[in-house]
Formats: C-alpha cells, sequence, structure tokens
C-alpha cells in the first residue's frame, strides 16, 4: 500500500499533470482513486481534484503544485 493517494477523475487533464509533477518531484507512485462513482468521495473533492493526500501525515495538497511544491510540502 502506497503512502500516497491521488484522488482524481476519469480523463481529467489535470490529474494527468499532477501525475507529471509527482513524478518531477520523484514521489513513491500514490494509489489512484477516482472519485467519479462514489458520491460521498464526489461531494468531498468535487471542485478540488486532483489532491493528493498523505496518509502517514493526514495532510492533503490540492491543485495546483508543482514537483518543487510537492517537495516542500514532504519536508
Amino acid at each position: 500500500m502506497s503512502r500516497f493517494i491521488l484522488y482524481q477523475r476519469d480523463d481529467c487533464h489535470l490529474c494527468d499533470l499532477a501525475l507529471e509533477e509527482l513524478a518531477r518531484a520523484r514521489l513513491p507512485e500514490p494509489e489512484s482513486v477516482f472519485i467519479d462513482d462514489d458520491p460521498a468521495l464526489e461531494a468531498r473533492y468535487g471542485t478540488r481534484v486532483p489532491v493528493l493526500r498523505d496518509l502517514r501525515r493526514g495532510c492533503e495538497l490540492d491543485w495546483p503544485f508543482s514537483a518543487e511544491t510537492v517537495r516542500g510540502w514532504l519536508e
């Protein structure tokens, strides 16, 4: 199980950009959770996706973010 979750939608170009930034930050591959078919996740993340969640620290990083932002967020 990954330490990180990326909440996203199907066919989301911002989510694709987020994955590119996470790779540039050398973040371990996050678990992808698609919110489209889950009413609770849709209510929580609908307008915020993509959202990166650190399960260990219990905090979230909303889009937009860069590789540099991610590295700083992890410190």
